[in-house]
């Protein structure tokens, strides 16, 4: 059966002079100014928007697997951006974000108009991919209401609860302990170009994948999958990649692996470390690998003069990881929830 056409800019029900397209990189300010807006009228105080991040995502590497479209008032001003992200098969991460100054009737006329082309677009993007099913994916910030009553509007359901976590690096951290007897971590092995060994990240890959299958929405994802999405963010460094292992009587095996990034400058001007993904496979628990791994992104971080580290974890994860992270100084900073729907594609 052939996939059904691509979705049009969507037609809205907008005042003269209004007007849909796609965006370009002249927008990337104002959508960051439009974020911004959005998250501080949600949480109350100022909540920064990386502009390297928004500029990837609008022209950059991680526009190659987003659709997307703005809104424009007469003036030019951006009054809303919905983007389609084609995350892995049979995952689609999906986004809208509308000027919270507008009247409210305005504003849940752009989000119906704006969702009914988003799910249309995501289904577009798995028929490209050839799966009859794909999974809807948002993120709303915990107290944006009226953004969840608009993904329930077209059926997602909140279906999970995750901690944004953050720790400030601290003189003694580049001293924390070694790893325990049996357990060694090292970063991942480059070639003399400095580009890292595929052998290495395929490793990675293959330990997280499976100390994640007994956690919440776990699922098969391709290396080129995975390797791609991370360098779509600016901040992904391949150094930021260790892999661990632990000693067994059959000799050395995979124990867990760490994948983390570079968060922009916060107020002090002193730029962070980010935890992307951390996991310890079955076998190797109980061993304190999960702790080797953070000292290890820790010391990196305090050695690079970072000022922070951050992380998300699941609010109700199967490992007790948040209370490990709050024992190493971890508090967290505000939530967010994920909203989801299945849809077919055909």
């Amino acid at each position: 059966m052939a996939p059904p056409p691509k979705p049009d800019v969507p037609t809205l029900d907008l005042r003269s002079g209004w007007a849909v397209r796609v965006p370009v990189a002249g927008d990337v300010e104002p959508l960051v100014r439009l974020v911004q807006r959005r998250r501080e009228r949600v949480r109350g105080k100022a909540s920064p928007v990386d502009l390297d991040t928004v500029a990837s995502e609008v022209t950059g590497t991680g526009s190659w697997t987003r659709d997307q479209v703005v809104v424009v008032d007469e003036s030019g001003t951006v009054r809303a951006w919905a983007s389609v992200h084609d995350r892995a098969a049979g995952r689609t991460n999906i986004d809208l974000t509308v000027c919270p100054d507008l009247p409210a009737a305005q504003q849940d006329s752009l989000a119906a108009g704006l969702l009914e082309w988003i799910v249309a677009t995501a289904r577009y993007v798995g028929a490209q991919r050839f799966v009859e099913h794909t999974q809807l994916d948002a993120t709303v910030y915990e107290g944006d209401a009226q953004l969840a009553e608009w993904y329930a509007s077209v059926g997602l359901r909140h279906t999970r609860t995750w901690l944004q976590m953050t720790r400030p690096t601290a003189p003694g951290d580049a001293d924390l302990p070694q790893p325990r007897e049996g357990v060694h971590v090292r970063r991942v092995a480059t070639h003399e170009t400095g580009m890292p060994v595929a052998e290495d990240l395929r490793a990675v890959h293959q330990v997280l994948e499976e100390s994640f299958e007994d956690h919440f929405n776990s699922y098969r994802e391709s290396f080129a999958e995975f390797a791609q999405r991370l360098r779509e963010d600016p901040g992904h460094r391949w150094d930021h990649w260790w892999l661990a292992t632990v000693d067994t009587d059959e000799g050395p095996v995979l124990g867990g692996g760490v994948v983390s990034s570079v968060l922009p400058p916060d107020a002090s001007g002193r730029p962070g470390s980010y935890i992307d993904y951390i996991g310890v496979h079955r076998r190797a628990r109980g061993r304190g690998v999960a702790k080797a791994l953070l000292f290890t992104v820790l010391r990196d971080a305090a050695e690079r003069g970072r000022g922070r580290v951050g992380l998300e974890v699941d609010a109700d994860s199967p490992t007790g990881a948040d209370g490990l992270y709050t024992s190493l100084g971890w508090v967290t900073d505000y939530r967010t929830q994920s909203w989801q729907r299945d849809i077919d594609v055909t």
